[in-house]
C-alpha cells in the first residue's frame, strides 16, 4: 500500500498517472489556487452534481488557513473548515483512488501534509423505487429495492428503527471493488454465523461481481453442477427483507443489484410469500395452503399421469378415462418433452418481444401451436391439457430457480418412467429427495430441510399456517 507523500507535486503526479486523467474524459481534475495555496480536486463526472461542486469550491475560496504542510494538518482542516455531512481523511493512494472511482471527491492541498480529504457528495444515477415485477402483492407496500446500495439500506432503516440494527460494510472484487452490506440485528442473529459470513465475504478472491448478487452467491458457495436447487433465497421487497431480519436472519445486499440475499436459507423458505402477511390469518393460511398444494401437484402431475398411461391395461374402470383414446402420431413421452421445451421457448421469445406485443404473442402463439399440433396429429389434447396445468401451476412459485429445479426433476422422472415403468417414478422421486437433502447452504449453518430436519414443530407449523404476529 503506497502512502501519500508530504510532497504535493509527487502526490498529484501519482494520482494523475493512476487515474489516467488525460485519457479518461469523465475523470475530472480541477485545479485551484486560493491564497497562494495550490488545491487539486479529483472526481468522476456523473457521480457528483455541478451544484454541489460549485458550493464546495465557493466555500474553499473563503477559507483562510489551509495548514502549514505538516503531517496531521489535514485532520485539523476537516474539523475547522469542511462543513460537509460525510468527510474523512485518507493517507494512502489506494484509498484515494478507490473512493474517487466510487463517486467521492478527493481534495489535496499543499497545506494538508501527507493526507487528502475525501468528501462524500455522491449522486448515483438511480431509477425510482417501484414494485418488483416478479414479486407483486395484491395489498401492501409498492416499493422495491433498486441498484443503489445506500438507497436499499435506507429502505431497511426506514422500517426497522432499532439501534441494534447493524449494517456492516465489505468490498469485493480486485477490479470492480463492489460495495456489499451485511444487515442484521444484534441479539437476534446468530453472532457466530454473522462473524463467519463477514469473514467469508472478506476472503473472496475474484476480479469482479459482474452479475451482482448472483456472482456473490457463486463466490460464497462452490455450486455442484448436478444439483439445480437454489442455495439462497433472494427478494426485491424491503418489507420481506425486514421481516426476515426481525426473525433473526441475515440480509446481504450487493451494490448494482436490486435483490437482497436472505441467509441462512432452507427449501421451505421459498414457499412463503409476502402477500400472505397482508391478509388476516385465516385468508393468509388458505392462500398458503393452496399455493403449496398447487405447486406440489405441478411436480408430480405429468409423471404420475404418464405412469398410469403406461400401465393402462391394469387400471380400474373408474380411472380409465385419463387414458387418451387417440394418442397422436408421436409417442406420449416425446409429446410431454416437446411441450416442456416449447413452453420454455415461448417464455424466451416473450422476453425478447416488445412489451406492447408480448401478451398477444404468448397467448396467440400458445393457442395456435397447440391447436395445429392436435390437428396434424403430433400431440393429443390430454398431453397439452396436463402440461398447461403444469405451466400455470409453476407460476404460483415466484422463485424461478426453484421452479426450474423441479422442472428438471420432472423431466428426469418422465425419462426414467419410459424405461423403467413405475420404478422410474420411485427412482426419480428418490433422486429429487436426495438432491434436496444434500444441497449445500451458505456456511452450512442450517440444514436445507429445516425445520423438518432437524425437526422443529413450531417452525414447521408456521410454514403451513399463517400465525398472528405478536
Amino acid at each position: 500500500m503506497q502512502e501519500l507523500s508530504s510532497n504535493f507535486d509527487e502526490n498529484i503526479n501519482t494520482l494523475d498517472s493512476i487515474l489516467n486523467v488525460k485519457e479518461n474524459f469523465d475523470t475530472i481534475k480541477r485545479e485551484l489556487e486560493i491564497k497562494s495555496q495550490r488545491i487539486t480536486m479529483y472526481y468522476v463526472d456523473g457521480f457528483v452534481t455541478a451544484a454541489l461542486m460549485q458550493k464546495l469550491m465557493m466555500h474553499l475560496t473563503t477559507v483562510k488557513d489551509f495548514g502549514s504542510g505538516k503531517n496531521g494538518d489535514v485532520e485539523k482542516f476537516i474539523k475547522t473548515s469542511v462543513p460537509s455531512v460525510e468527510v474523512d481523511a485518507a493517507y494512502d493512494i489506494d484509498t484515494v483512488v478507490t473512493m474517487v472511482l466510487s463517486g467521492c471527491t478527493a481534495v489535496l492541498a499543499e497545506g494538508f501534509g501527507n493526507g487528502a480529504i475525501i468528501v462524500d457528495a455522491r449522486s448515483y444515477p438511480a431509477r425510482v423505487t417501484e414494485e418488483p415485477g416478479n414479486d407483486k402483492v395484491m395489498r401492501g407496500a409498492r416499493d422495491g429495492f433498486v441498484e443503489t446500495l445506500i438507497f436499499n439500506t435506507a429502505m431497511i432503516r426506514r422500517r426497522i428503527r432499532d439501534p441494534k440494527l447493524t449494517v456492516k460494510y465489505a468490498n469485493v472484487g480486485e477490479v470492480s471493488k463492489t460495495d456489499v452490506a451485511v444487515v442484521y440485528i444484534e441479539g437476534k442473529a446468530d453472532p457466530v454465523y454473522v462473524k463467519q459470513l463477514i469473514e467469508k465475504i472478506n476472503s473472496i478472491k475474484t476480479d469482479a461481481l459482474p452479475m451482482g448478487h448472483q456472482s456473490l452467491i457463486e463466490c460464497l458457495i462452490k455450486k455442484k453442477w448436478y444439483n439445480p436447487f437454489p442455495k439462497v433465497r433472494c427478494t426485491e421487497r424491503p418489507d420481506a427483507a425486514c421481516a426476515s431480519i426481525i426473525e433473526g436472519s441475515v440480509v446481504v445486499i450487493c451494490d448494482t443489484s436490486p435483490e437482497a440475499m436472505i441467509l441462512p436459507t432452507a427449501i421451505f423458505d421459498f414457499l412463503q410469500e409476502t402477500d400472505d402477511y397482508y391478509y388476516p390469518c385465516f385468508t393468509g393460511t388458505y392462500l398458503r395452503l393452496i399455493r403449496q398444494m398447487v405447486f406440489l401437484g405441478a411436480i408430480f402431475l405429468t409423471p404420475v399421469w404418464y405412469t398410469l398411461v403406461v400401465n393402462a391395461n391394469i387400471l380400474p374402470e373408474w380411472i380409465a378415462f385419463i387414458v387418451p383414446d387417440n394418442r397422436g402420431q408421436v409417442p406420449i413421452i416425446a409429446q410431454l418433452l416437446i411441450v416442456e421445451f416449447v413452453l420454455d421457448g415461448l417464455k424466451l421469445a416473450s422476453l425478447n418481444t416488445p412489451n406492447v406485443l408480448s401478451n398477444s404473442f404468448s397467448v396467440v402463439g400458445g393457442l395456435l401451436l397447440g391447436d395445429f399440433a392436435v390437428e396434424i396429429g403430433w400431440l393429443c389434447p390430454d398431453a397439452i391439457f396436463y402440461m398447461a396445468i403444469e405451466a400455470i401451476a409453476g407460476f404460483t412459485q415466484s422463485n424461478y430457480e426453484l421452479g426450474y429445479a423441479f422442472k428438471f426433476m420432472r423431466i428426469l422422472s418422465l425419462v426414467l418412467i419410459h424405461f423403467l415403468n413405475y420404478w422410474g417414478l420411485i427412482i426419480g422421486t428418490a433422486v429429487t429427495l436426495i438432491l434436496v437433502a444434500t444441497n449445500e447452504t451458505v456456511l452450512g449453518k442450517r440444514d436445507y430441510l429445516y425445520p423438518l430436519i432437524p425437526f422443529n414443530w413450531k417452525g414447521l407449523k408456521s410454514l403451513f399456517f399463517r400465525a398472528k404476529k405478536p
